[in-house]
């Protein structure tokens, strides 16, 4: 149910300053940083850098790596969190091995930014402890090994990383180097969400909503579709969408119902596209729109959705919302038939072809089929 790992981004975070006066030059360079004065941090930071202290060097290299106060050089970022990390800094260890997970400054190399990751890690520093898990989950640079992804995991999440948290929740959702724990899962997701992690809230919510590790509550599942919503996440504003439409855990409201549809409808989803199309097609919290159902059906359609590509026949075959055309009706009748399994939909599907086939010339299914073949290649099916 859960999905993907989620992967940090680099935190390539400024160093605090620290108490020694030896510091002093370190102090004033993060205050000049502070207030977007790169060219005094510039040169607080580079002759202590050149002097071999890791702490003007992981800073020098982050203005590098980030483009602040000089020309932005990857390579010059690397060079600098090299020489901080031979001195055992987590945190340019880390931004080492991340410089080397992304191929920037240096060729891409899994195994490089494991090594680095793992001795920041190995240190307690979060981020790398994190990324290390997602490196294990996903077999880069190491062998691809669940249990340890968990270990990684876990210590970062006890730490506080939302994604590591986040993270954790998926494993012990698919059973994945731990044996399947919904309940376990669900407080990891609790533990990102409650941080405003937008997948862990949307993770969530279908467990509230399946009744998967927590209690089946349809106004726990909305309320935690709608923190991920509103943050723009697309599948949540999708599932919102439903809730709405069915009237689960809210009171039923298609026009709250369109709107989030819409939403997820304009960032690609699928799903959303065919459904906001069913509601111009039915003139539920819009007014009746053909014209309006068949372009949203089509979205759908042309990302290969068999419900949108029997509706879209259908408006094709009825001449709703477009002009009737038969032989654009055959090919996605056709597209749709061919797309499913054996079974009574599919079964469905070539009797609505067959029907319309019965009112063409041979011509006329010819041009379906060729169409139908165009499709098929152009979307690599």
């Amino acid at each position: 149910m859960a999905g993907q790992f989620i992967r940090a981004v680099a935190i390539l975070a400024i160093l605090l300053s620290l108490s020694a006066p030896v510091w002093a030059g370190i102090d004033e360079g993060v205050a000049a940083l502070e207030r977007g004065d790169y060219a005094t941090a510039l040169q607080e930071f580079r002759p202590l850098a050149e002097q071999g202290d890791a702490g003007a060097q992981i800073n020098l290299g982050v203005m590098y790596e980030d483009g602040r106060g000089v020309p932005q050089d990857h390579a010059e970022a690397v060079k600098w969190f090299k020489m901080a990390a031979a001195q055992g800094n987590a945190r340019a260890q880390h931004n080492l091995g991340t410089m080397y997970d992304n191929g920037q400054g240096v060729p891409q190399d899994y195994a490089a930014a494991a090594k680095w990751i793992r001795k920041a890690a190995v240190q307690g520093n979060a981020e790398a402890q994190h990324n290390l898990g997602f490196m294990y989950g996903h077999g880069e640079g190491v062998p691809q090994d669940y249990a340890e992804a968990v270990k990684w995991f876990r210590k970062a999440a006890n730490q506080g990383v939302a994604e590591a948290q986040y993270n954790l929740g998926v494993m012990y959702d698919n059973g994945d180097g731990v044996p399947q724990d919904y309940a376990a899962a669900a407080k990891w997701f609790r533990k990102a969400a409650n941080q405003g992690y937008a997948e862990a809230q949307y993770n969530l919510g279908l467990m509230y909503g399946h009744g998967e590790g927590v209690p089946r509550d349809y106004a726990e599942a909305v309320k935690w579709f709608r923190d991920a919503a509103n943050q723009g996440y697309a599948r949540a504003q999708y599932n919102l969408g439903l809730m709405y439409g069915h009237g689960e855990g809210v009171p039923r409201d298609y026009t709250e119902a369109v709107k989030w549809f819409r939403k997820a409808a304009n960032q690609g989803v699928a799903r959303a596209q065919y459904n906001l199309g069913v509601m111009y097609d039915n003139g539920d919290g819009v007014p009746q729109d053909y014209a309006e159902a068949v372009k949203w059906y089509r979205e759908a359609a042309e990302q290969d959705l068999a419900l949108a590509q029997v509706h879209l026949g259908r408006m094709y075959y009825n001449g709703r919302g477009v002009p009737q055309d038969l032989v654009r009706a055959h090919m996605w009748f056709n597209l749709n038939a061919s797309s499913l399994p054996v079974g009574p939909n599919q079964h469905q599907a070539v009797k609505n072809r067959d029907l319309v086939a019965k009112l063409m010339i041979p011509a006329q299914i010819a041009e379906a089929e060729r169409l139908a073949r165009e499709w098929t290649a152009k979307h690599n099916r």
